[in-house]
């Protein structure tokens, strides 16, 4: 795949909410000028196959040539944990863009699914919950903590301005612990310094401290009226973060359903790189 084809993954379950997905897709698509949308779903067995694709493919076809894009139908045997993340790398994907249902359901792909399939990909992923509300990103919010990972966030943040020139909210978390407070401050510099660099329009704000940053930060996204939340995924998140509940999974399937843009934290920055 050329690398400025900006090629977008959606999950696709043939539920509502991957419809969502699409509809975020064709606005993502439409500002950076991809070229194609790959649907991909994921079977169990080999004799699901035939009438998934051609399930799939009569979704491809209704939506083929919308905003002038190509729509390709993916079905793979695997496991939604990680072979999406693999379908991701394999097309040269920009990003991955999917619906989730939120922290309750079954089998459906909840909160800490979701999470758990995000950080085995090296694409971001931009998760959603409703339909796309028909305007461009405008406001996001950007936590900045004491984590030296932060500064990968900033790849991000340059994307995003480069195709929706949004304002960033940047909000820090309110502590007393002398050591935090310096790295949230060796962070919140960096961060300026670069958009600075960039001409990226920001502000910065202080969380209350009243309850866990995380909660903060999906509160003051809908003080704000925010169109999405960028997140950084836990470095080396294990099982036990699964069970107890990863704190990324609250923002992820927040309940007043803004978007999260989520990004894992990397060793090499071959893929974000391209964001510069």
């Amino acid at each position: 795949m050329k690398k400025n084809e900006h090629i977008i993954v959606i999950p696709w379950d043939f539920t509502p909410v991957a419809g969502y997905a699409l509809q975020h897709g064709f606005k993502f698509a439409e500002k950076a000028k991809s070229k194609e949308i790959v649907l991909v779903h994921i079977i169990k067995t080999e004799k699901d196959y035939d009438s998934a694709f051609e399930k799939l493919q009569q979704v491809a076809s209704d939506n083929q040539g919308k905003n002038g894009l190509t729509i390709r139908a993916l079905v793979r045997k695997g496991s939604i944990f990680t072979t999406i993340g693999e379908v991701a790398s394999e097309v040269s994907a920009e990003l991955v863009i999917m619906g989730t249902h939120g922290l309750k359901g079954m089998q459906k792909l909840t909160g800490s699914w979701a999470l758990k399939v995000i950080v085995s990909s090296k694409i971001p992923f931009v998760v959603v919950q409703e339909p796309h509300n028909d305007t461009d990103l405008r406001d996001i919010v950007f936590p900045v903590d004491f984590k030296k990972e932060n500064k990968e966030m900033l790849n991000l943040v340059n994307y995003l301005h480069k195709y929706f020139k949004p304002k960033f909210h940047i909000i820090k978390p309110n502590t007393t612990d002398v050591i935090f407070i310096k790295r949230i401050k060796a962070n919140i510099a960096f961060s300026r310094k670069y958009m600075d660099s960039k001409g990226i329009d920001y502000e910065i704000n202080t969380a209350e401290g009243k309850r866990n940053f995380p909660l903060e930060i999906i509160e003051f996204g809908k003080n704000i009226n925010a169109d999405l939340i960028l997140i950084l995924s836990t470095k080396n998140i294990g099982l036990t973060d699964y069970v107890l509940g990863a704190q990324e999974q609250y923002i992820i399937a927040n309940s007043s359903k803004i978007p999260a843009m989520v990004v894992n934290p990397r060793d090499d920055l071959t893929v974000m790189e391209r964001f510069k």
